[in-house]
């Protein structure tokens, strides 16, 4: 069966990375015991999982949109919260083993994005408009620089090695494992190398406040009337999503016709 370099590569990519976090967790556990105590909620650890569950938030609105129930959305939501960038991993490599050969010979990226639903299903699901997107994020971005604001002036610089507790190099471990999937969501979107690595820079440096910057910025390319998740697509794809939807919805008529 034919594949793609590039869907074996991110593929396999997201396999180890997922491996690497299964390790990490169960390592730290073995030597630091359970996360689940105040003394380890520092001003930095704090102020680090908002960063993470600010992520989280961007992941699970693709989830949202990707699945087809909400059963199956409000499972895999509690389990990217629980296990975080594990829970990451294993369904961004489900995407790709779910592509055809062709889809994963023409554009795979796009194809693990894409929603594989009718269009009738996906307007009967739900709505969400492009202005309540760009509000959400938006605050999301500025809930986070604040709270970066207020954590350097309380507890000083995070360049201290006492902060970094076994917990809360599991948490960073997480938080970058994140950080990879949503860089190479930007290395889809963006047209070039150089702007590309700019924002990869700035996702590294500045973590969700870069995510939701990105994502507001992408939403100010789409009008009012546009679907929210056509933010997902380059603006080449945008064109593509519609004509394959649109043909989805003639099959799924013609098979209810048939029932």
């Amino acid at each position: 069966m034919a594949v793609s370099a590039v869907a074996i590569c991110v593929r396999s990519l997201f396999m180890a990375l997922g491996c690497v976090m299964v390790a990490t967790l169960i390592y730290t556990i073995s030597i630091d015991g359970l996360p689940f105590r105040i003394d380890l909620l520092t001003p930095w650890m704090v102020a680090t999982l908002i960063d993470f569950y600010i992520n989280v938030i961007a992941i699970g609105a693709w989830i949202l949109y990707k699945e087809s129930s909400w059963v199956s959305t409000i499972l895999w939501a509690i389990l990217l919260v629980c296990f975080g960038s594990i829970t990451t991993c294993v369904y961004i490599v489900l995407q790709f083993l779910k592509l055809t050969p062709q889809e994963s010979l023409q554009d795979p990226i796009y194809f693990v994005l894409l929603q594989h639903k009718t269009k009738g299903e996906a307007e009967e699901k739900r709505r969400f408009s492009v202005i309540s997107a760009r509000v959400l994020f938006g605050a999301l971005g500025c809930l986070m620089l604040g709270t970066l604001i207020y954590t350097l002036v309380t507890d000083g610089s995070p360049f201290r090695t006492e902060l970094l507790t076994p917990w809360m190099t599991a948490t960073l471990i997480d938080f970058y494992i994140n950080v990879v999937a949503l860089s190479v969501w930007v290395v889809y979107k963006e047209s070039s190398w150089i702007s590309s690595f700019f924002w990869i820079v700035l996702l590294i440096c500045f973590g969700s406040i870069t995510t939701c910057a990105y994502i507001v910025r992408q939403l100010f390319t789409l009008s009012s009337q546009d679907p929210v998740y056509f933010v997902l697509f380059t603006s080449s794809n945008r064109q593509d999503t519609i004509g394959w939807q649109g043909a989805q919805f003639i099959t799924f008529k013609k098979e209810r016709k048939q029932v």
